[in-house]
């Protein structure tokens, strides 16, 4: 829990934003481990992008989770002035307002390259603005990592029964999802999962990916790595910036800003899918992980619970909510009709033809 010390605590220990010649500092504050591969790196390129594209005039120096605030903290850091930006995924934010977990993932929902459409092309920022506005933040996509993993299991499970009552670290509305399946949901941060799945506190956990799994060594203590990832069929990463700092810049600057971010986003979704690919190769081949196919009768039984979830956001007392979870079901479904033809058709025709050499 952020408290009024803790933050109060941060602000003194770092000055104000540095102000010489027309120069800012920002701090960026963030939910990873620092350099954590994925979304750690890409918090760093960010703020180097940020600096480089402004000619230094806005410099941001990176902090990681725990140098000022907790890894969970960051949201309520920025949104009360402690630090101007953040890096982290919406799927944290769900108790401030639980339409937000649109904008990062949502069970069986938009792939990574549909959230990024939506967002810019079908009113999916606008929303996206008026959500965080009522935080005092200012919100932008910066990257995704693409399609996740069900995630690291101790034991295998051969069918529904086996998952219930698993004692399963996820997180944002695909935990909800996963909670109404029959398991015991339980979210830590990237840094505390480890340690939780090798006691034994946890039975399994799902993070992102092979890339960023891999180094925090889950493959040590579960070599069970299940697909797919029903509750994130990708999951946005998000720049949060202060609001009342992000106005007071002039208009070259939130530019910059905006630019800095979207121009990260390609790059960081690509990144993943190589490297993912690539660490995969290297997790079966010289750590023994054995990757397994999650048992159709819990995936039906997964879609079934994020159907509920669906129902009850659709239903949900705050208008707001029920607004962007209907803008976001239209477009679902618009996108759903072309894709069946486009890019599943592409990907399933080369599933049929001979692996070239």
């Amino acid at each position: 829990m952020l408290t009024q010390a803790t933050l109060g605590a941060a602000a003194t220990a770092l000055a104000a934003p540095a102000l010489a010649q027309g120069r800012m500092e920002w701090r960026m504050v963030t939910a990873w481990p620092m350099n954590l591969p994925g979304p750690g790196t890409a918090a760093n390129k960010l703020a180097e992008r940020i600096t480089a594209l402004s000619g230094g005039r806005l410099a941001v120096r990176v902090f990681a989770a725990g140098q000022i605030v907790p890894a969970l903290g960051v949201f309520d850091a920025v949104s009360q002035g402690t630090a101007e930006l953040y890096h982290a995924v919406p799927s944290y934010w769900l108790a401030k307002l639980r339409g937000i977990g649109f904008f990062g993932s949502f069970p069986f929902g938009l792939t990574a390259q549909e959230q990024s459409t939506w967002i810019n092309h079908a009113g999916g920022q606008a929303l996206y603005d008026e959500a965080y506005a009522r935080f005092g933040l200012k919100p932008f996509l910066c990257g995704n990592s693409g399609p996740q993993w069900m995630g690291w299991f101790r034991r295998e499970i051969r069918g529904v029964d086996d998952f219930r009552g698993l004692r399963f670290r996820t997180a944002g509305l695909g935990g909800e999802m996963y909670r109404r399946a029959g398991a015991t949901v339980v979210t830590l941060p990237a840094g505390e999962i480890f340690q939780a799945l090798q006691s034994g506190t946890i039975d399994a956990a799902e993070f992102v990916g092979p890339w960023t799994d891999a180094p925090l060594g889950f493959h040590q203590v579960a070599k069970n790595y299940y697909w797919p990832g029903v509750q994130e069929p990708s999951s946005a990463e998000e720049c949060g910036v202060n609001k009342a700092a992000y106005d007071r810049l002039p208009e070259d600057l939130k530019q910059v800003i905006r630019v800095a971010c979207q121009s990260l986003h390609d790059e960081v979704v690509t990144e993943y899918d190589h490297r993912h690919a690539v660490t995969l190769r290297q997790l079966v081949a010289q750590h023994g992980v054995m990757v397994r196919e999650a048992p159709r009768d819990l995936l039906i039984a997964l879609g079934n619970a994020a159907g509920e979830v669906v129902k009850e956001l659709r239903e949900d007392q705050d208008p707001l909510t029920r607004k962007i979870a209907e803008a976001y079901i239209a477009f679902r479904n618009l996108s759903a009709e072309y894709m069946g033809y486009s890019y599943a058709g592409q990907f399933n025709s080369r599933a049929l033809s001979i692996r070239w050499s």
